[in-house]
């Protein structure tokens, strides 16, 4: 494959940016199978924002001969209190996990984060390394990537954090650390601090954060909105899970924001752009003679257009795009019938009221 075509499959959706083109285009000039990684913490089940818009973009990479990894954060997920800080559970919803990202993504590697640090003196000399080069001010600076803000309070634990993911760059991923755009802080650290020690600077991937099916914010910068309004399984009412049956899809689509002519930031037209498009070729929204008929789109950008026209209404758009997200889904859901087990972590910690 040549390199313009692997930058093709790189930098299209859901990929939002890299830093910088340039940078690898010159890297798959001169390495074939860069390393890349992309890290997760370990909490609650898997929805569309992260397994398929994190998934669809691993496969690009995979395709385009990267070697890719997906690293399961367990250290990181203590860290940040998830599954009640409970090491126990957080190790037992890695497995699951693991089991979606290999269905997802066929062939990727899954490393968990106990076996990277168990006995490696040389990454712990390589966090304080790294620390040295930067202050309690940048660090706090970098708090939105575990998803807390600078005014929080915060354990002395939590701002062990950033540094810790800028050093893991170095070990799992060097050439291409990948994330959704709420990653941007840390891995615009890295690239600050990396030469000061020696380190190949990484080349950071970016891709979209899929919007929860709430109305987003207002009050705040676009950038902040979009990050805030990121679909979080913090908020699951927001979210669509992999798991969702069809009657639940349908229940919370119908219930989504997606307010008629109105484009931007409309979560139902995102999950049209991101996931539909990305699975389907065209997309047949069928609807009553009456209110125009059946009607096919062969892009996304035709169907925005028609949206933004107010030649295709909401409630049409949202029926269609509910029976295409259960038809994509369904494997998914199918799969984990089957591996049950894997789930009993998830109802453990719901019992016991634990986020």
């Amino acid at each position: 494959m040549d390199v313009t075509t692997k930058m093709e499959l790189i930098l299209r959706d859901p990929t939002e940016e890299v830093i910088t083109e340039e940078e690898l285009r010159e890297l798959l000039e001169t390495n074939p199978h860069p390393k890349h990684y992309i890290g997760f913490e370990i909490s609650g089940l898997l929805h569309l924002g992260t397994l398929f818009l994190s998934g669809y973009k691993i496969r690009d990479l995979m395709e385009a001969g990267v070697d890719c990894t997906v690293y399961l954060a367990d250290w990181h997920s203590f860290i940040n209190n998830k599954l009640g800080g409970v090491w126990e559970n957080i190790i037992k919803a890695s497995r699951y996990y693991e089991e979606a990202f290999k269905f997802f993504c066929p062939g990727v590697r899954v490393i968990l984060g106990s076996n990277l640090y168990h006995n490696n003196d040389e990454y712990w000399r390589d966090i304080m390394r790294f620390c040295r080069h930067i202050t309690l001010a940048r660090n706090t600076r970098c708090l939105t990537i575990m998803g807390r803000s600078e005014r929080e309070r915060l354990s002395f634990a939590q701002y062990l954090y950033p540094p810790m993911q800028a050093v893991d760059v170095k070990y799992l991923g060097p050439d291409i650390p990948h994330g959704g755009m709420d990653q941007r802080k840390v891995h615009v650290l890295c690239r600050e601090v990396y030469p000061k020690l020696g380190w190949r600077k990484p080349i950071p991937l970016h891709h979209h954060l899929l919007m929860g099916l709430e109305r987003p914010d207002t009050s705040m910068s676009r950038r902040e909105r979009i990050i805030t309004a990121k679909m979080s399984k913090s908020k699951p009412w927001t979210c669509i899970f992999i798991h969702d049956s069809e009657e639940e899809i349908r229940a919370k689509i119908n219930r989504a924001y997606c307010p008629e002519r109105v484009v931007d930031l409309n979560p139902v037209l995102e999950i049209t752009r991101y996931i539909i498009f990305r699975e389907r070729e065209t997309f047949l929204i069928t609807r009553p003679t009456k209110y125009g008929g059946d009607v096919e789109y062969s892009s996304y950008g035709e169907l925005e257009e028609a949206y933004r026209r107010g030649e295709l209404h909401p409630k049409d758009l949202k029926e269609n795009v509910a029976r295409e997200l259960n038809r994509i889904i369904s494997p998914l859901r199918e799969h984990f019938k089957k591996r049950e087990e894997l789930l009993e972590v998830f109802k453990e910690t719901q019992a016991a009221g634990t986020p």
